[in-house]
C-alpha cells in the first residue's frame, strides 16, 4: 500500500532525513521506533507533504506522493493524526468530528465511533478547551476515522496519558485493523506498540537500520535495548 524509497527531508538547512526506506502493507500496523530525534514525526510529516523540501520516492497505491500538496495526498486516502492533536478548542466534539470532509466510502459513522469512544458521546457538546488529554487524543484519532481515509498516520497517540486510556485506545487501533485500516504508527511506548503492531522498522539518524516481526520480538531484546537506549 506504501512504499517509500531513498527519502530525503529537510527543515531549511538541516537534512533530518538520509535516505529512508520501509514499506506498509494493506492492513498492517507497522511502528517507526527509535530515540528522540531519530526522524520519525519527519518521516510522516514528509509521507503527507508537511516538510518544505523532500526527494526520494513516496508511492501510496499507484500514486507519487513526492510533488503533491498536503491536501492532495490527504484526499488519496491518507490521513494524519499528529501529536499535538489540533483539536479546534471553540468547537465542540461533535462539530470537530464533522470537520475533516469525507473523501471516501468505507469511514465510521458517527454512532460507531461513539462505541469505539463512548467519552466522546458524553462529552458530545462540550468544547475542545474542556476536555482532557486522553479525551483530545481520543477525539484526534475519531475524528480521522470517519474521512474514508485508509491508511492511519498515528503519531505518538500514547504519550503523557494514563493507562487506562493507553488501554482504550489499543483496544481502538486493533479494532480498526480488523475493520480494514491500515496504520503507520510512531510510538515510544514499545510495550504498546508491541501489542498492536504486526512488525517495527528501527530509526537512528535519519536512516532506518533495522525491521523487526513481532513475532520475533523476544528474540530481539537485546538488540531492542540497545537500539532505544533502555
Amino acid at each position: 500500500m506504501l512504499e517509500v524509497k531513498n527519502l530525503h527531508a529537510w527543515y531549511g538547512e538541516s537534512h533530518i532525513l538520509h535516505g529512508v526506506d520501509f514499506e506498509v502493507h494493506e492492513g498492517e500496523v507497522v511502528t517507526l521506533i527509535g530515540r528522540n530525534g531519530a526522524g520519525k514525526t519527519t518521516t510522516l510529516k514528509a509521507i503527507m507533504g508537511l516538510v518544505p523540501r523532500r526527494e526520494g520516492s513516496i508511492r501510496f497505491q499507484s500514486h507519487e506522493l513526492v510533488g503533491l500538496r498536503p491536501d492532495e495526498i490527504a484526499r488519496l486516502g491518507i490521513a494524519f493524526c499528529p501529536e499535538e492533536r489540533g483539536i479546534f478548542a471553540s468547537l465542540s466534539v461533535s462539530e470537530n468530528l464533522l470537520l475533516p470532509p469525507v473523501i471516501a466510502q468505507g469511514g465510521l459513522d458517527i454512532p460507531t465511533i461513539y462505541t469505539l469512544f463512548p467519552n466522546l458521546k458524553e462529552r458530545a457538546k462540550s468544547q475542545g478547551t474542556k476536555l482532557s488529554g486522553g479525551e483530545q487524543q481520543m477525539l484526534a484519532i475519531a475524528r480521522i476515522l470517519r474521512t474514508g481515509a485508509r491508511l492511519l498516520l498515528l503519531d505518538e497517540p500514547t504519550e503523557g496519558l494514563a493507562p487506562v486510556i493507553v488501554q482504550q485506545i489499543k483496544r481502538t487501533i486493533q479494532e480498526i485493523k480488523e475493520r480494514g485500516f491500515t496504520v503507520l504508527l510512531v510510538e515510544q511506548n514499545f510495550r504498546f506498540a508491541s501489542g498492536v503492531a504486526d512488525r517495527h522498522y528501527v530509526m537512528e539518524n535519519g536512516r532506518i537500520i533495522d525491521m523487526i516481526p513481532n513475532a520475533m520480538i523476544a528474540a530481539n531484546m537485546q538488540k531492542l535495548h540497545e537500539y532505544l537506549g533502555v
